[in-house]
């Protein structure tokens, strides 16, 4: 990996800290992008004082020009982005019979609308150079829904759906798209879901935990390898065995 530059969206907290931070790690120069200007900044100070090359850039995906923005700034900072991690997310949770259209819109703006615009900016350079990497952070609730979670499932399932179509694509062109599906974890975003709904899941996992965000960073990494040279449209699960294919 070394000498490559990934872009991590939402990477801030929780997993897009992980992922910002093993991707350093391995020697990337990595652009770390969050809505709030301060957690991207301190996680790009984390990994300078670990020794890694970081930037930090806000942003709101989900915004035309808050994207090309982002991209902007990753280009600016490390030439190009060879690796893009569409992380970016947010949680709300509600009976479906509750949910307000804006509660519906913004889900699918940051999650939907958001992988697709910073797919879209990152994508003419990989295609003209014949190399790059798009790893979309999914949901296992994609697959299997979640119960006052419709909204978050619909948008997850989207994201599997793109990464799928988006494969078929650009595979051939030298553009790996793949996409992580994690079951619950360790972060701020899960913890804003109830007690009860958390302890009802935890419960209900074969493997009896929550994974932790660096689980899912370790995922991430193996897709962004040439050890995954094989692996295209392919939606991987480090789930507690919420998930079984």
């Amino acid at each position: 990996m070394a000498g490559r530059s990934a872009l991590v969206t939402g990477a801030g907290s929780g997993i897009g800290r992980a992922v910002a931070v093993k991707l350093a790690a391995e020697g990337y120069a990595v652009t770390v992008n969050d809505l709030s200007a301060a957690r991207a900044e301190a996680v790009a100070d984390e990994i300078r004082a670990a020794g890694g090359t970081a930037a930090a850039v806000a942003g709101d995906v989900s915004a035309e020009a808050d994207a090309a923005a982002i991209h902007a700034a990753a280009v600016g900072a490390h030439g190009t982005v060879s690796l893009l991690v569409n992380n970016a997310g947010i949680a709300h949770q509600a009976p479906f019979e509750n949910l307000e259209v804006a509660d519906f819109d913004r889900m699918f703006a940051v999650h939907v609308r958001g992988t697709f615009l910073m797919t879209r900016a990152v994508l003419p350079a990989m295609l003209a150079e014949g190399a790059g990497v798009v790893i979309n952070i999914a949901s296992q609730l994609g697959q299997i829904g979640g119960v006052e979670l419709v909204h978050y499932s619909g948008a997850k399932a989207a994201i599997i759906g793109m990464t799928k179509a988006l494969a078929r694509e650009v595979s051939a062109r030298g553009v790996r798209v793949n996409a992580v599906a994690p079951g619950p974890i360790n972060t701020p975003l899960v913890m804003e879901l109830s007690e009860d709904w958390r302890a009802a899941k935890r419960a209900g996992l074969p493997l009896g935990r929550f994974g932790e965000p660096e689980e899912v960073a370790e995922t991430v990494a193996f897709l962004a390898s040439p050890a995954a040279s094989l692996f295209v449209g392919q939606t991987l699960g480090p789930n507690s065995g919420d998930v079984m294919l």
